[in-house]
């Protein structure tokens, strides 16, 4: 079966990072998690404690650096694993761990300006919160992204009001969104984040979440599955009262039919989460990435779907 998706060079039916990445590029490139020793408002009492409920103490950077150790050191060693396979590779500063804006400016200023000085290093993806940019911030992110390669990231999760109560998010919807006009008014490009399988939550309200983003100036998404990790809050409540998890097939067929309502445009950065399987609790079957990546493919050909399948086209 022909694929029918125009933003592919594979048998791939979505927007896929790497596709990007080769077409504004021309050269493979890859996101390097680095840990910046930022902490986060929802932690020390600005907005709130204890941080989301799933969050662990790496501030969802597992893959990140040590934050004992320089920006530098970081690179250099996720650079040369990277170098032995691929030797002409491109990187991109990825602000991985905790809240990547949360900090006087000056000191966000000297760690994203070295990282770009860094050899081969053509953008930086700044992973933040919507409630934890200021204007200076703004203006300055502004003048990056006239300079180099920039996304920033925003943790949304889900939309409905209830869930991001009990996950302890600590935002509103409206402050995401007008964040979202902020930075895109500004020309910077904006990834979110979301999660699947959040306790109460129906294949409808997850659909309903990328049917909002949708409709918003966004360029890309990360889609994450819930991860119950050791040593969080929600680790804890669910050792002590376990909740139903959505299973893999639920979650292969939830994320196929999303992607149907994603504008072809928008680029996906993820569509399944790879926590480190020392800390996990539940579900055990996210450990196996590349099949639920494989079988969400074999779910668009048996559907003869796409990304943007049931985008309505503007006349």
């Amino acid at each position: 079966m022909k694929n029918p998706f125009p933003y592919s060079d594979t048998n791939k039916r979505y927007h896929t990072l790497d596709y990007f990445y080769k077409q504004k590029f021309h050269s493979k490139v890859f996101k390097v998690s680095l840990n910046a020793g930022f902490t986060c408002p929802n932690i020390d009492g600005t907005v709130g404690t204890g941080g989301c409920i799933y969050c662990s103490s790496s501030g969802s950077g597992e893959y990140a650096g040590k934050k004992e150790d320089s920006l530098e050191k970081q690179f250099e060693e996720v650079k040369e694993f990277m170098l032995k396979k691929w030797p002409n590779s491109k990187y991109i500063g990825y602000f991985q761990a905790h809240t990547n804006t949360y900090a006087p400016l000056p000191v966000l200023k000297e760690k994203y300006e070295l990282v770009l000085s860094f050899p081969n290093v053509v953008g930086l993806s700044i992973a933040t919160r919507p409630d934890a940019i200021t204007e200076d911030c703004l203006d300055y992110l502004e003048d990056l992204s006239k300079r180099t390669y920039l996304t920033v990231e925003l943790g949304l999760q889900t939309i409905h009001e209830k869930t991001s109560l009990w996950i302890n998010r600590c935002h509103t919807l409206s402050c995401f969104e007008e964040m979202v006009k902020k930075l895109r008014e500004r020309n910077i490009s904006v990834v979110v984040h979301i999660i699947n399988g959040l306790p109460g939550e129906t294949k409808e309200m997850m659909i309903e979440t990328v049917k909002y983003l949708n409709a918003l100036d966004i360029q890309g998404i990360k889609i994450h599955m819930l991860s119950i990790l050791k040593n969080t809050k929600l680790g804890k409540i669910y050792e002590e009262n376990p909740f139903p998890i959505i299973s893999r097939e639920e979650y292969i067929d939830i994320v196929a039919s999303q992607l149907e309502y994603l504008r072809p445009e928008i680029v996906i950065h993820r569509l399944t989460g790879d926590p480190k399987v020392e800390d996990l609790i539940a579900p055990t079957w996210i450990t196996k990435k590349v099949t639920i990546l494989n079988d969400i493919d074999k779910m668009l050909v048996q559907r003869d779907s796409y990304q943007g399948k049931r985008v309505k086209k503007s006349s």
